[in-house]
């Protein structure tokens, strides 16, 4: 959509960046700006945010509401590097979160929309389980990490009354407070396989992927896709980030104790609807490119018969004529 002035740092965390450190790379608008503050607060570890501010007569408004939240927390100026993108163009998130990533100063990224938030100690689980960090130097597998959020909206507006365990947790579903973030679409957080996570104390591997699924993920920043930019506006934008990032060959394993509850806020729904219908076909089409793009890759560099290729022979699969297409075009 460019052209954008990207401002990399435009304000940077004064804290040590320990590489093995999990960043949490996400993106913000205006009226996010306290959220971030929250996040910044609670993780109390590198953030890399990007932070999109509209060319136009709010700018102003904008850098100095910026400026008000970053000089009112002092963990916002420990732990959080900014990186301002300044144009006229709306819900670039794509674009938004290759510039979080790309700016990350660890070895090891969390795609975290800033309005989930932490429940539990991912520091800890995480860089605590040897297993878990030998896999994640080796870049070939992302660590899903499930979520959730509240059935009446006004439970949950307050972070603070959230569960820190999943003991915790299980008892608010049990009572039906709670449930897995967006139920109602299942396809989206279906491959998690809540059923079989609320009874897990092991890692467990996605194994029934579904092209909508749109998980959060801790994985290696090294070596792994980035977002496709073509997708702009709501609807399937992540779905299509995490799907190329799976059929490059990085399986997805849900970790059994850690999870997400997502903060409560409204959604602009008629804005989302008309760029649904947009992202969809583009998506359909996507789909079919990156599988003939990364089959033709494993093909040229003899990996089509590895576990490497696994998920995209498996993926791929799915779509129709995906077989005498590849044949075609090799």
């Amino acid at each position: 959509m460019g052209p954008s002035n990207v401002t990399s740092y435009f304000y940077k965390a004064r804290n040590r960046m320990d590489p093995e450190d999990i960043t949490m790379a996400t993106l913000v608008t205006r009226d996010r700006f306290p959220v971030l503050s929250r996040l910044a607060t609670h993780y109390k570890g590198p953030i890399s945010a990007a932070i999109h501010v509209n060319d136009d007569e709010s700018k102003d408004e904008t850098l100095t509401a910026l400026q008000e939240m970053y000089e009112s927390n002092a963990d916002v100026q420990k732990y959080v590097d900014i990186h301002l993108i300044l144009d006229t163009y709306d819900r670039q998130f794509n674009m938004w979160r290759n510039v979080a990533k790309l700016f990350a100063r660890t070895n090891y990224i969390m795609m975290l929309d800033v309005d989930f938030h932490l429940c539990t100690d991912l520091q800890k689980s995480i860089r605590g389980n040897a297993d878990i960090m030998a896999r994640l130097r080796q870049g070939r597998t992302a660590f899903v990490v499930p979520a959730f959020e509240y059935i009446l909206q006004a439970d949950g507006v307050d972070a603070a009354t959230f569960p820190k365990t999943k003991s915790e947790l299980l008892q608010q579903v049990g009572d039906g407070k709670i449930d897995m973030f967006h139920k109602g679409w299942l396809k989206g957080h279906g491959s998690t396989d809540y059923s079989r996570w609320y009874n897990a104390t092991d890692l467990y591997q996605v194994d029934e992927y579904d092209f909508s699924y749109e998980p959060y993920i801790i994985y290696k920043k090294e070596d792994s896709p980035w977002c496709d930019e073509r997708f702009i506006g709501y609807g399937a934008n992540k779905a299509a980030c995490l799907y190329e990032i799976y059929l490059s060959g990085i399986d997805y394993v849900v970790v059994p104790n850690d999870f997400l509850i997502h903060q409560t806020h409204d959604y602009p729904e008629k804005t989302r609807r008309k760029e649904r219908q947009y992202n969809r076909t583009l998506y359909s089409h996507f789909r079919e490119e990156i599988c003939i793009r990364y089959a033709r890759m494993f093909l040229a560099s003899s990996q089509w018969d590895t576990p490497r290729a696994q998920n995209l022979r498996r993926e791929c699969q799915k779509i129709r004529n995906f077989r005498s297409t590849l044949r075609s075009t090799s």
